[in-house]
């Protein structure tokens, strides 16, 4: 469990023992103030009627107006007085020292309800975190009597039966469309390449032929990003230990030999850095970047940095390059779907879906992706990702 979801649970928790300490602290002092007002309306008449037979009885004897017997009639008074004074003030005392003692003990047993009160709803918090985390498989199954707590547990496994159905309609969909688009563009790339090698095809037809390859290209390119978008998007089904810095060196010689062509100088900073995901949707991300780097570069002198490296439990991959000038406007749309910087693009082209799968794929492995454009020119991309070092 979270520190935050703890700090969360632990004051609503508070909150509750407050609110069951202060009614028991108002209910106390209410009880502690009738009884004081019914004690001194009970003592006060006590005295008066005292009076009043002590002086009945001296007016009787005919012992009335002697200073003596008047002395001692005072004193009697005064006396009495006083100890209902200190009746009053004794039972007020000790009221209040009791209702304080008893009121830690009540706000004691309060945490304690609160608590087990709270527990059912922890254990959903707990569920749903796993589910956000994992996968849509589980379920609260909450026992217990029929509360609002229960309805609450049940209608989330609704939910959750629901959202699963829906992603296993959406896996099916992507596995179908990945059979589906891809066959007839690798027949068709097969049936071009065949014709094209035929002796007697014409030279306008062997030209025709290399457009449609391109478009055909284009095409498969556009299908695969869709492809792995739509799967990123998902929940992963594979969470293994993954060194960033060699995903993004195999990425690096993979390329060395297009960037070598095109006049792109590569300088890495590769640390080993480890972070628990997809292997194959991480190493599509350097590729992204990498290939997003290239395509949008300088005609000469073009230049790439990619640097990977850890810090604050966080794993790092940064891709800066040359460029034209961006706009600050501008760099806040590209990572949406089918959005393209305007420049010179060196290295074949894109369908727009790039910088969208790296976001996509981030987020699926609970990071973040930005970028930023550089005042010189060109743009400073960066993947933060959860560390597991």
């Amino acid at each position: 469990m979270t520190t935050r979801g703890t700090r969360r649970q632990s004051t609503i928790r508070l909150r509750l023992t407050v609110l069951y300490a202060g009614a028991f602290f108002v209910a106390g002092a209410v009880l502690i103030g009738l009884m004081y007002f019914y004690l001194q309306q009970s003592l006060h008449n006590r005295p008066a009627g005292a009076q009043g037979v002590v002086s009945q009885f001296l007016d009787d004897r005919g012992v009335r107006n002697r200073p003596v017997v008047d002395g001692l009639f005072r004193a009697i008074t005064a006396e009495a007085e006083r100890e209902r004074r200190d009746t009053l003030q004794g039972m007020l005392a000790w009221s209040l020292v009791s209702l304080g003692a008893v009121g830690l003990a009540a706000g004691g047993f309060g945490w304690l309800m609160a608590g087990r009160a709270l527990a059912p709803l922890q254990s959903v918090t707990a569920t749903a975190r796993r589910v956000a985390d994992r996968s849509l498989h589980e379920r609260i199954a909450l026992d217990g009597p029929n509360d609002e707590i229960k309805e609450l547990a049940d209608t989330f496994d609704a939910m959750l039966e629901r959202l699963d159905r829906a992603f296993d309609g959406q896996r099916r969909f992507v596995a179908n469309a990945s059979h589906e688009l891809r066959t007839p563009l690798a027949i068709n790339r097969t049936l071009i390449e065949v014709a094209m090698q035929d002796p007697d095809t014409p030279e306008a037809t062997v030209r025709l032929g290399e457009t449609l390859l391109g478009v055909n290209r284009r095409n498969e390119r556009l299908i695969d990003g869709l492809l792995v978008l739509a799967t990123s998007d998902q929940q992963l089904q594979v969470r293994v230990l993954v060194d960033m810095g060699e995903v993004a060196d195999r990425v690096l010689n993979s390329v060395a030999g297009h960037a070598a062509n095109a006049g792109i100088r590569i300088h890495a900073d590769l640390r080993p850095t480890y972070v628990r995901g997809d292997p194959a949707l991480l190493e599509r991300v350097a590729q992204n970047l990498v290939d997003n780097a290239m395509r949008y570069n300088v005609p000469e002198g073009g230049w790439i940095h990619v640097m990977v490296s850890a810090a604050d439990g966080a794993a790092r991959l940064g891709v800066h390059n040359a460029g034209p000038v961006v706009s600050p406007a501008d760099v806040d749309t590209i990572f949406e779907p089918f959005r393209r910087l305007a420049g010179t693009e060196r290295v074949g082209s894109g369908a727009g879906l790039g910088l969208s799968i790296v976001r996509s794929v981030a987020t699926a492995h609970g990071g973040e992706a930005h970028a930023v454009a550089r005042p010189e020119g060109g743009l400073a991309v960066s993947v933060t990702l959860p560390s597991d070092q």
